[in-house]
């Protein structure tokens, strides 16, 4: 296993609760934009049969059920797993890791992955698979975060950056030079060019995460995602410095009520097999 994948696995290991009530609230705000973008908007495709890959807690599976999709949702993290199955019992989940899916070619009419690609070290490859389980004339949706990112999704980083807090030698600094691709409006759109996926279109999503800024906090010191693994990796000390940098910072984006104003950007990308 690529250390980059086993670095994701790692990480997300037994964490599906935590990101459900943390980070998990943030990535559900792409889920409307990305299944009218795979060619369901809400009623008007009955029994489609759609995929969808890095299900997480299911809120994306959910929302197409709702649509009146028939649903097959995948995971590489059994807690995921577990917890998608449980929200959406109307889907079919099951775990399976990209670049490899347990499916025919063709299988789907519509696939869609809600801020996957960048949790795989290749992408082109878990593109490739993507395309394939695809029907031809099949639409593929994805979300990933732009870079350089919005002021929201840096708070974090800033405060870690702010308490001198490095990250660990042996964690990835990420994708070999030769996996990776602009994560821009055109990159992402020619990243789906080069697999032979038609009409490929991308445009940036940009949204105020509104959120309790212990709540907020709460997904890093749970250690998800990257930089949750940055944050909890450092000496308690160290943590704690990151803690008051944040409570600083988040000042910038607090708003009468106490709550914070989060401005995040993703990529919505959508093609044709």
């Amino acid at each position: 296993m690529d250390a980059f994948d086993a670095f994701e696995r790692a990480t997300w290991d037994s964490r599906a609760e935590p990101y459900a009530r943390t980070f998990g609230r943030l990535c559900a705000g792409t889920a409307p934009a990305l299944l009218d973008a795979a060619g369901l908007p809400d009623g008007a495709a009955p029994g489609l049969r759609l995929l969808d890959v890095g299900t997480g807690p299911g809120t994306v599976a959910a929302a197409a059920c709702a649509r009146g999709a028939r649903v097959t949702a995948v995971d590489a993290e059994p807690s995921m797993v577990a917890l998608a199955a449980h929200n959406v019992p109307q889907a079919d989940v099951r775990q399976a890791t990209l670049p490899r899916l347990p499916f025919a070619d063709g299988e789907f009419d519509a696939v869609v992955g809600n801020f996957v690609l960048n949790h795989v070290a290749r992408p082109r490859t878990a593109l490739a698979e993507l395309t394939r389980v695809t029907a031809p004339g099949g639409r593929i949706a994805l979300t990933v975060w732009a870079s350089p990112g919005a002021a929201g999704q840096a708070l974090l980083g800033r405060a870690v950056e702010a308490a001198g807090a490095t990250r660990p030698a042996d964690m990835p600094a990420g994708l070999a030079a030769e996996e990776d691709f602009p994560r821009t409006a055109d990159g992402l759109a020619a990243l789906l060019r080069e697999a032979g996926l038609a009409d490929a279109s991308c445009a940036p999503q940009h949204w105020n995460h509104i959120v309790d800024p212990d709540d907020w906090w709460a997904g890093a010191a749970a250690g998800i995602a990257f930089i949750g693994q940055v944050v909890t990796r450092q000496p308690p000390a160290v943590v704690t410095r990151i803690r008051g940098a944040y409570d600083a910072l988040a000042g910038e984006f607090r708003r009468p009520d106490g709550l914070l104003a989060l401005p995040h950007t993703a990529l919505l990308v959508h093609a044709t097999a």
